[in-house]
């Protein structure tokens, strides 16, 4: 059964994007097409930031893009021997909070220890941060222009100080019409779409429903998590799927028995 998410491809350590691999374990065909590319903003002002550890309470990721900020900081800056010597220890004594467990993988990369990787959405996190002790300095909380509100509304009613700044904007990706394209002409229409971000789908729903036409009644819309289900709702689509977690199991598993539910 032919499945479609719009996602970048990333290969694990065996080489292959852990979705494909998982989805396929439960007989899926999935086909990544990426509708989304990014342009960094505010580096050098971020980068100030990250070398005053002492300044702040903390870090907050909720995306893989925020850390990739850190890790570009560093290399323009030439930090990354300053990093490993003694930023990245100071930074340890804090509390770094992340969203799922992609983003808490690139945070143990460059050095830090993560907490609150099983919260699968910034809600959770919030909810998570708030069972905390609050910190007397700020919270880090780099993130993109388009951000939820969400997680700093809950944190600012709980008094816990935070900090936010934009480091990076969501643009299209140029391939989607003709990566899309492609896939019709040569897969046909898939049983299922899943969007993996509310801007993703703002991006490439027009095509979608272009190539689709009467068809699309018959595809069954997925999403990663609640802000993207929200989203599709909002464009009166109808969601299939939610996956529990923003992982690949939860959403085989998601997949698995909205696919498997009868037709009405």
């Amino acid at each position: 059964m032919k499945v479609l998410l719009l996602k970048d491809p990333k290969e694990d350590d065996c080489g292959q994007d852990p979705y494909i691999r998982e989805l396929g374990l439960y007989g899926f065909e999935a086909t990544l097409i990426p509708v989304l590319s990014f342009e960094f903003l505010s580096l050098p002002s971020f980068s100030e930031k990250l070398s005053h550890p002492e300044g702040y309470g903390g870090l907050i990721f909720t995306s893989p893009r925020a850390v990739e900020a850190v890790e570009l900081c560093l290399e323009k800056d030439n930090k990354t021997e300053v990093w490993k010597h003694s930023l990245k220890e100071k930074w340890n004594t804090k509390t770094v909070y992340v969203v799922g467990n992609a983003t808490a993988s690139l945070v143990n990369k460059i050095g830090l220890d993560a907490e609150g990787a099983n919260c699968g959405n910034a809600e959770k996190l919030a909810e998570y941060i708030c069972s905390r002790e609050s910190p007397a300095l700020p919270l880090l909380f780099p993130c993109g222009t388009v951000k939820g509100e969400i997680l700093p509304q809950m944190l600012k009613d709980r008094g816990i100080p935070m900090e936010s700044i934009t480091v990076y904007q969501k643009v299209p990706h140029p391939g989607i019409q003709v990566n899309l394209n492609s896939y019709y002409a040569k897969q046909g229409v898939p049983a299922s779409i899943t969007f993996f971000s509310p801007s993703g789908l703002a991006y490439s729903l027009k095509h979608i429903q272009e190539l689709s036409g009467d068809n699309i009644d018959r595809i069954k819309f997925a999403a990663i998590g609640p802000s993207t289900a929200r989203a599709l709702a909002a464009q009166g689509l109808p969601v299939s799927c939610t996956a529990e977690s923003p992982t690949p199991q939860g959403l085989a598993t998601g997949l698995r028995l909205a696919l498997e539910a009868p037709r009405c």
